[in-house]
């Protein structure tokens, strides 16, 4: 062990099967991606406590450790973290791994402390809700060779993720039977909702577009995935993330887009054009983004405003 955790001789304990508290905390997270992100962060804590990956007799040692130990420890990680030059955000989002760790491990009898007193670093999200105009997500739009397959799919996409300001990964969980034409309407499983889906209003031109585009797979079941791979490779398999952020990548250079767009940047877009088209109307403006907290929206709309730059030229007239 390293000599941030203190070494402990194995017991007959560790001789039986312990239990892989950390295969259990991952398989209790609903989200893909919180599992990755956790895994990922949690290899970085112990790579950097113990100079090892973790492993169920690892994870038991430092559950084991006495409270304050435990708490310095990780207090000393999250020093290093900040020495590094990592994003509160990241800072943040790491300490939250290991305190998630703590807690599915008191959840199960397995700790008796917790890490309630190492607290966060002050962070402010969101600080960039920058994304692109109208016309220039019309020449992205407009970008679509709609002659072909690909393109057809493409312009489905792309035209949900500004209508709409759908996240790519309710995107990519998108089914056949959850789009419904005659009612105009898509079902998602929106972030943070568990199974629970939600039903949201398509546009004519959106429903137009899916609709082309079903056209051509008049067979699929109700389970089939809405959009799928054209790759040679990949043909038919469901598109995932990381190929729905090539494509409006790609989509953005065709169109001339200077800076890096990618599909977050289409919903920034989206929800940008619609606190305009709205005179600032962030009620309404939450039931497109479905935001949990109208704060976030607020943050679209200083933005949006730049009530900062008003003030300060204000004071420059003054002078």
């Amino acid at each position: 062990m390293s000599n941030l955790i203190p070494h402990q001789q194995p017991s007959s304990f560790f001789h039986a099967q312990e239990r892989d508290i950390l295969a259990e905390l991952l398989a209790d997270k609903r989200s893909e991606n919180t599992r990755r992100a956790y895994d990922k962060d949690l290899k970085d804590f112990f790579l950097s406590v113990s100079g090892h990956e973790p492993n169920p007799q690892l994870i038991i040692e430092f559950l084991k450790l006495e409270r304050f130990t435990a708490i310095a420890l990780v207090l000393q990680y999250k020093a290093k973290l900040i020495e590094k030059g990592l994003a509160e955000a990241t800072v943040n989002r790491r300490l939250a791994a290991i305190k998630s760790l703590v807690k599915y491990a008191q959840k199960i009898g397995k700790c008796e402390w917790s890490l309630e007193e190492v607290q966060g670093e002050k962070a402010k999200a969101y600080r960039d809700t920058s994304g692109v105009d109208r016309d220039s997500y019309r020449a992205i739009l407009e970008g679509c060779d709609r002659s072909t397959l690909q393109g057809q799919r493409n312009y489905a996409i792309l035209r949900l993720l500004w209508d709409n300001a759908l996240r790519r990964g309710e995107v990519v969980k998108l089914n056949v039977s959850d789009f419904d034409a005659e009612a105009r309407s898509l079902t998602i499983l929106g972030k943070g909702r568990g199974t629970q889906k939600e039903r949201v209003s398509l546009s004519a031109a959106t429903v137009e577009a899916i609709e082309a585009w079903l056209q051509h797979f008049p067979n699929w079941g109700k389970d089939s995935p809405l959009f799928i791979a054209l790759d040679n490779v990949h043909h038919g398999h469901r598109l995932t993330g990381n190929a729905i952020y090539n494509l409006v990548f790609e989509a953005a250079q065709k169109a001339g887009i200077k800076k890096r767009f990618s599909p977050h940047r289409c919903r920034h877009s989206s929800i940008t054009a619609a606190l305009d088209a709205t005179g600032g109307n962030v009620r309404e403006v939450q039931k497109l983004s479905r935001h949990k907290n109208l704060q976030t929206v607020l943050l679209y709309d200083d933005a949006r405003l730049n009530a900062q730059q008003k003030v300060t030229d204000l004071l420059s007239e003054m002078m």
